[in-house]
């Protein structure tokens, strides 16, 4: 039976993306199953991970709307397998724009990819979904379907009040939708010891959240913010770089971690 994790912030540009495709790939790497599902309209994961997002012929809108299973939607690149990093994308593209509106008048509207998730959920170990930074119809759809939710943020100020605002909607989503959600961890990113702010703050979350903190942290790296731009993890771009060797001993702290659970 799969893990499925959400990967989300409601604050922007705090390396959601970076992190789910980079985690993928990690996880493949150290001998897991993943199918990675984007279910954000801008479909970043998707181009990420070495999928044209323009060329899809089935995507997530297409599951969410129950005109098509995670089995005839899923993909492969072919890059992520020829560097032993392949894992499965359920796609996104500018048609999931158009599935919040579309589903607000749909019986089960919050629960539509926890039902299509189950249909394949004993073919992976992790399933890991990329969520749009806004309390949308698409992020509380993969907040419904997930046991969890890693949480990627930077240590500045302005991310302590984001994680806020998330660590209140998990609440109320755990109260109301689904019981079994709760936060996996915290994972700080973009991080650069030789600033004085970000180590504090990281010291301030140790303080308030514990063994709720990832002991790997990941630094700053322009390799891993080159990847994309190249259609595929950092994890696959540049192997020997600090950030993808970080995110590789992420993805095997996760494996010891949900072990544990």
């Amino acid at each position: 039976m799969a893990k499925i994790f959400c990967i989300a912030n409601q604050k922007g540009g705090v390396g959601k993306t970076t992190t789910t495709v980079n985690l993928a790939a990690g996880l493949a790497k150290v001998g897991q199953r993943v199918l990675m599902v984007d279910l954000d309209p801008q479909g970043n994961a998707t181009m990420g991970s070495g999928v044209d997002k323009r060329k899809l012929e089935l995507s997530v809108y297409d599951v969410l709307l129950e005109s098509a299973t995670v089995a005839e939607a899923r993909v492969q690149s072919e890059k992520l397998i020829e560097a032993e990093c392949g894992y499965d994308i359920l796609g996104a593209n500018r048609e999931l724009a158009g599935a919040e509106v579309e589903m607000v008048d749909l019986e089960r509207r919050e629960k539509r990819l926890k039902t299509a998730l189950a249909a394949v959920d004993a073919e992976y170990d992790f399933i890991l979904i990329d969520c749009p930074p806004s309390l949308s119809m698409l992020t509380l759809n993969g907040l419904c379907s997930a046991h969890g939710v890693v949480v990627p943020m930077q240590c500045e100020y302005f991310a302590l009040e984001g994680l806020t605002d998330l660590v209140n909607t998990i609440k109320q989503v755990h109260a109301n939708l689904n019981k079994d959600l709760a936060i996996i961890g915290l994972l700080r990113v973009m991080f650069d010891p030789r600033i004085t702010l970000q180590q504090q703050v990281s010291e301030q979350l140790k303080q308030y959240y514990g063994d709720k903190v990832f002991n790997t942290v990941i630094p700053r790296n322009v390799r891993l913010a080159e990847a994309p731009s190249y259609g595929a993890p950092g994890v696959v771009f540049d192997p020997s770089s600090k950030g993808a060797q970080a995110y590789v001993a992420f993805a095997q702290e996760m494996v010891e971690r949900i072990a544990k659970m």
